[in-house]
């Protein structure tokens, strides 16, 4: 494992995330908690695409976990896409 991939670090990419969740309400539940974690900045949605997908930006490194366990506590998942597109 790695900086990148432990972790969401400032900048204009910022790191996107797969959910379980499907309707808007769900995905409006879980931006909601993310926003809660300490050094998040936003919180893009992407309703368009399966499953579905948003992308966080921060202002400080935040560790993926802290992120994941908050997502957990609504009764969803998330899992962080891979660094890269193949």
């Amino acid at each position: 494992m790695s900086l990148l991939s432990e972790n969401v670090i400032p900048g204009n990419h910022g790191k996107t995330f797969e959910t379980d969740a499907k309707s808007h309400d769900d995905l409006s539940l879980i931006k909601n908690a993310i926003l809660n974690v300490d050094g998040i900045k936003d919180v893009i949605i992407n309703e368009e695409e399966y499953p579905k997908q948003f992308t966080i930006h921060t202002t400080k490194i935040v560790d993926v976990k802290s992120i994941e366990q908050e997502i957990n506590k609504t009764g969803f998942h998330a899992i962080p896409k891979s660094l890269f597109s193949l």
